[in-house]
């Protein structure tokens, strides 16, 4: 993985972007009813569109990166364990179509987008956010997946978009209950049934939390498991019981709830910088889409506005 090559002197945020959450949210809120040239539904294309736009006129960002989820079936964590998100439904094939309609929408508009088969968006966050922390460059996150808190170090924004709701590192163990270095063996200890993770049985978010205040990881909560009865918890002296006979399961948990930030990427700082719109690209895209001014005017107004200096 090469270097985003930017100079330090630069004050630089970096704006990386879960992508799947908006997609999502465009496709059950927005009108159906909304068809492209070809009668496809194109509802999410737009609302996801529609939220990008904003947040590009309004964050003015230089850097910024899309991550798409490729594949609920291809990850590397389904190789690890078979039955991960096994339970989910797969995705409408309108829905599919509009992920991929969502990615030509980035390419037009100008933002750097990411997929990939083995790796998740959350992975592509994680890898880009900590190749350039190696260069200094702090990152503010646009999700609303709670996963997301344990990558947030100093300098770092969790920013839910939706609720404009911001936080920083010193904020995450307030908003979710656990510091963002403890986050991935939080979600390990107690499962998460949306994808399908077992955890520890019986173990919820208040005495995962608990546990974590404790103890800084998984390693040494199981090398102290003599000291879990003395914690003032509900249930606490069967608690170490519980945790013996589920070590193995937390501990595969945790190989799939924590984030990879390894991913093999080769980019260059160019990569992850913000083009002027395609505006030719974007009328096209537009009239195949059925798209009304509104998006077209936004565009205008992109196109037009100079942009951003990494510098601050």
């Amino acid at each position: 993985m090469r270097n985003v090559s930017i100079s330090l002197t630069m004050r630089v945020v970096i704006y990386l972007i879960d992508a799947s959450v908006y997609v999502f949210r465009a496709y059950y809120s927005m009108p159906p009813d909304m068809t492209d040239c070809d009668g496809n539904p194109a509802h999410a294309t737009f609302g996801f569109a529609r939220f990008l736009g904003d947040l590009l006129e309004r964050a003015q960002p230089h850097f910024i990166a899309v991550a798409f989820d490729a594949s609920l079936t291809t990850s590397f964590r389904n190789q690890i364990y078979p039955a991960y998100k096994a339970n989910r439904e797969p995705a409408p094939e309108d829905l599919k179509l509009q992920f991929e309609r969502c990615q030509e929408f980035c390419r037009h508009a100008g933002i750097p987008s990411f997929a990939h088969n083995e790796y998740e968006a959350d992975d592509i966050v994680g890898s880009l956010m900590t190749l350039c922390r190696k260069q200094g460059l702090p990152a503010t996150l646009v999700t609303r997946d709670k996963d997301f808190a344990q990558l947030i170090r100093a300098g770092d924004v969790y920013w839910d978009y939706t609720d404009n709701a911001r936080y920083r590192y010193d904020q995450i163990e307030e908003r979710f209950g656990v510091a963002p270095e403890r986050f991935a063996d939080f979600l390990a200890l107690m499962g998460d049934s949306v994808d399908n993770i077992k955890g520890v049985p019986g173990v919820g978010p208040k005495t995962a939390a608990a546990l974590m205040k404790e103890f800084v990881s998984l390693e040494e909560l199981y090398d102290n498991l003599d000291l879990v009865a003395k914690i003032p918890i509900r249930g606490a002296a069967k608690l170490a019981a519980r945790l013996t006979e589920h070590r193995e399961a937390a501990f595969l948990a945790r190989r799939l709830t924590e984030i990879a930030c390894n991913m093999p990427l080769e980019i260059a700082h160019t990569d992850l910088t913000r083009r002027a719109p395609d505006m030719a690209g974007l009328t096209g895209f537009f009239d195949r889409h059925r798209f009304g001014p509104m998006l077209r005017r936004q565009a205008e107004r992109l196109a037009m506005l100079r942009l951003p200096a990494a510098a601050a």
